[in-house]
């Protein structure tokens, strides 16, 4: 077993439910293999300025039920450059720190893989992002309560739309992959699902919106992922009424969908990636995403994790099709 007797950890980029479920598992988990533990408070740019903390058991009491990160997040321009990275190994060294847990989404792992690319250092990545894109684990941390939480949304609004017999333009998180918008679609009953990783027409939802009506549909509820060519939800509404004359109300989900109580898939996830990931660096595994596949743990290079691009269920895709004509 490789020695490490120093480990820290940080949270980078949008914060997601059950980040703190995470941190409590690297840092007990740490502790119980004799390892000092050490939270950088505020990202990749707390690691520049120094702001390391030594931390205990007790230091990730009572913080397992809490959505966000307790240690801040951030995205730090001045690690996008080699002076800003070389800085933080920096203070890294400063604190004798044998290794570096990093949970956040593609462009924290960028940030990790660049750290070790340029000063060797030790890096393990938990994808923690509610969008659920990063390639090499079946999900992330926060997006099943990311999902949980658009759903109940979607519901409540499904509510409005047949009292008042409208068409919903329902926005959710998801720029570049539709992850969220197919599971909330399908789950909510959604009459269209529009992710980034399927063309849909404007003409087409034109004509659905017509073919609706007359058979008889008062009301309708569209799932758009803010990431679709075709724009925005407002935006969409917009060019539906000039070329269609289709009024549509818009509803943006925003950032509620990263907030509240992670669920308990989300801990449970939460704890075992973070067990792994103290696992993995006591076993000589460096410059790795730990994941979840299968029901097994997965180690992915964290090059991959970006570089290969995670597609959305076929499966699902068709049987939203079936389930929405």
């Amino acid at each position: 077993m490789y020695t490490i007797k120093r480990l820290a950890l940080l949270t980078s980029g949008g914060d997601a439910p059950g980040m703190n479920a995470a941190i409590r598992a690297v840092v007990r988990t740490a502790i119980d293999q004799g390892i000092n533990v050490f939270g950088i408070y505020g990202g990749y740019e707390g690691l520049i300025e120094g702001e390391v903390m030594p931390m205990s058991r007790r230091s990730v009491s009572n913080i397992i039920q809490k959505g966000g990160t307790f240690l801040k997040t951030s995205r730090s321009e001045a690690f996008l450059h080699k002076a800003g990275r070389k800085r933080g190994a920096d203070v890294l060294k400063e604190w004798d720190i044998d290794g570096l847990v990093v949970i956040g989404g593609d462009g924290s792992f960028h940030g990790a893989h660049a750290l070790y690319e340029e000063h060797k250092f030790n890096v393990i990545g938990i994808p923690g992002t509610i969008d659920n894109d990063i390639f090499g684990t079946d999900l992330t941390i926060g997006y099943d309560t990311a999902v949980h939480t658009a759903l109940d949304s979607i519901d409540k609004i499904r509510d409005t739309a047949a009292s008042h017999d409208r068409i919903f333009l329902v926005e959710v998180m998801g720029r570049r992959a539709g992850f969220i918008a197919l599971e909330v679609g399908i789950c909510g009953g959604a009459e269209e699902i529009l992710v980034p990783e399927s063309e849909t027409s404007l003409e087409h939802l034109g004509e659905m919106i017509k073919t609706w009506s007359k058979a008889g549909k008062t009301s309708s509820l569209l799932v758009v992922a803010e990431g679709h060519k075709l724009g925005s939800a407002n935006e969409i509404a917009f060019k539906l009424k000039k070329n269609f004359n289709v009024d549509c109300h818009v509803c943006v989900l925003g950032h509620t969908q990263r907030g509240g109580s992670p669920t308990a898939t989300d801990r449970l996830l939460a704890s075992r990636l973070g067990y792994h990931a103290v696992q993995a660096l006591l076993e000589r595994k460096t410059d790795i995403m730990v994941g979840w596949s299968n029901n097994h743990v997965t180690y992915t290079p964290l090059l991959e994790t970006w570089e290969k691009k995670k597609p959305l269920d076929s499966e699902l895709l068709k049987i939203y099709r079936i389930l929405s004509s």
